[in-house]
């Protein structure tokens, strides 16, 4: 074991960085436009308009039991997510509260409101919806349909390879993959991005964690992941654009 470079990574958790950043050399100190908060869709994709974030499908609404009973779920059963469901789900961990201008404000927080992620599904049981892999957009609560898989083993086989040693990813409802795309928190906070991102990667899977107990779900939380194989199921360039975290959804 190399200790003297396992010490030296410990600087990237300290506020070192941050104390001795210039921020008027920023693109945001240099009156860069600011960049989109969500990725543009293409002419050919339709957006599938989720159902409206309905607090019926809660099961357990009390927070001390939430945060008691929360643990990581490996066994899913067959059962198929609804998409009132899905939804929810996605509206907890990634929805918009408000809206001013250029400005969005969302539902969990992020290092000076700059949310670098975009959250993809890879779909094996949801209702009305065709095994593949989708893209949540926060601002329309939708999403978009980026690669369908009609057989429904080649989508879970690709899973199995982007969750390494985790298998049990492919026997979920839904793998929830969320990707950063840096530059969104790079324009403002340039080398102390990377600290910046995982916190917030926290905040947002920590929410799925509540919100998934609170519908009679379950979910674990996957930071080993093949990067290579995440990145091309979801067609990521893995540079400016990739897989920061992962995450097994579905009924227990």
């Amino acid at each position: 074991m190399d200790k003297e470079k396992i010490v030296a990574m410990r600087e990237y958790l300290t506020a070192n960085t941050w104390m001795n950043a210039d921020f008027s050399r920023s693109d945001q100190g240099q009156k860069v436009e600011m960049p989109p908060v969500q990725k543009a869709v293409r002419e050919d994709q339709e957006l599938i308009v989720l159902p409206e974030v309905n607090p019926e499908v809660i099961q357990t609404s009390s927070f001390f039991d939430l945060v008691t009973n929360r643990k990581s779920r490996r066994k899913f059963t067959d059962q198929a997510l609804t998409m009132e469901e899905l939804s929810f789900l996605l509206w907890t961990t990634q929805g918009v509260r408000k809206q001013a201008g250029k400005h969005v404000f969302r539902v969990v927080p992020s290092g000076g409101n700059r949310h670098t992620f975009e959250t993809y599904l890879a779909v094996n049981r949801v209702e009305s919806l065709a095994n593949g892999i989708y893209r949540y957009l926060p601002l329309e609560h939708a999403i978009v349909l980026e690669t369908e898989f009609s057989d429904e083993e080649e989508l879970k086989e690709k899973m199995r390879a982007a969750a390494n040693i985790y298998t049990f990813f492919a026997d979920a409802a839904v793998g929830f993959m969320w990707t950063t795309v840096p530059y969104r928190m790079e324009w403002r906070y340039m080398e102390c991005t990377a600290k910046m991102i995982a916190i917030d990667a926290g905040h947002v899977c920590q929410n799925l964690y509540l919100a998934a107990e609170a519908i009679g779900c379950g979910t674990c939380a996957m930071g080993a992941y093949n990067q290579t194989k995440a990145d091309e199921l979801l067609k990521v360039d893995g540079k400016d654009e990739f897989v920061v975290y992962m995450a097994p959804v579905g009924k227990v």
